[in-house]
């Protein structure tokens, strides 16, 4: 049963893909494209990741797809429907080769790994109890390699930043038109009901993350989709830039990353160093804050750069 199981994922899989690559229908390919990202997270589920499938299902399900949508949105507002369709069946026919080439060598190059593969895994779950967390993806990200996690979300607020800085001199701290010209029903309805289940979804994300596969990207993009969800309802408008409280929550989560970072040079080995009877409250902080910048930051990268001047 199970075999079964994993050979109709592989088909569904490989027939999304197709209907991606293949239709002229960018609506319908988008959420083709929204379909694979959320099967794929269970075949890496079925491969014992879950982690990777947290992510996938939130980021390739979730974050990505809603990012496509805003921009098909935009794009039937400029251009005309006919010029919407997808390419000639040549145009595609290149790229999907040469992607069927790459796959090929991908594959052969799994396959050609040694048997064990070298891994480091032994060393990082010998040294798991120091942290005091169970989940050794938390301990990697917060304590093995923090200082790489803490540039990661630095990134994300630079390239807001850059984002914010393609509006025009008289929308700068304003906000960003996300309200479609036509609203869906359904979308009113999704976005009335899901936003309560995606909130408590992403709190025990974080909760969890510390013992069990989760954490903060998983649900600061869980509430990242959410907010969009809300706004291209039309049932919250975007804030504005310029808000004080919405600076403070973007900045937040580094600065406190930043601030534990010091508090290690103090008093334990150097920077992000955790003091050993504190180490997990501090990572369980140092998420918690984190999810709420990784969501916001997110959620404004995707609504795009102001276009709506600030109010008075």
């Amino acid at each position: 049963m199970s075999l079964v199981f994993d050979i109709a994922l592989v088909a569904g899989l490989i027939a999304l893909a197709l209907h991606v690559v293949v239709t002229r229908d960018s609506r319908g390919a988008i959420l083709a494209f929204i379909a694979f990202g959320l099967l794929l997270g269970i075949g890496w589920a079925r491969l014992a990741s879950v982690d990777v499938a947290l992510t996938e299902a939130a980021i390739g399900g979730g974050l990505t797809g809603m990012l496509l949508l805003r921009a098909h949105a935009h794009l039937a507002r400029e251009i005309p429907p006919e010029a919407m369709a997808g390419p000639e069946p040549r145009r595609w026919l290149a790229p999907a080769i040469a992607c069927g080439l790459v796959t090929l060598a991908l594959g052969a190059v799994v396959l050609a790994f040694p048997r064990p593969a070298p891994s480091l895994a032994h060393q990082a779950v010998a040294s798991l109890e120091t942290t005091g967390l169970g989940n050794p993806v938390t301990a990697v990200l917060l304590a093995y390699r923090a200082i790489d996690t803490l540039l990661e979300k630095i990134v994300l607020i630079l390239a807001l930043v850059g984002v914010w800085s393609l509006s025009r001199d008289t929308a700068w701290g304003g906000a960003s038109q996300l309200r479609p010209a036509v609203i869906p029903e359904p979308l009113v309805f999704l976005a009335r009901v899901l936003p309560p289940f995606g909130v408590l979804i992403a709190v025990y994300q974080v909760w969890v993350g510390a013992d069990l596969p989760g954490g903060t990207f998983q649900a600061g993009t869980i509430l990242a989709a959410m907010a969009l969800l809300v706004m291209l309802a039309g049932l919250r408008p975007a804030p504005p830039t310029q808000a004080r409280v919405l600076r403070v929550m973007l900045a937040g989560g580094p600065a406190l990353f930043v601030l534990v970072g010091f508090l290690g040079v103090a008093v334990a080995q150097g920077f992000l160093s955790y003091p050993e009877a504190i180490a997990k409250p501090l990572i369980v902080g140092i998420e918690a804050a984190l999810t709420l910048s990784i969501a916001g930051t997110l959620a404004l990268l995707v609504a795009g750069p102001p276009d709506r001047a600030p109010e008075p």
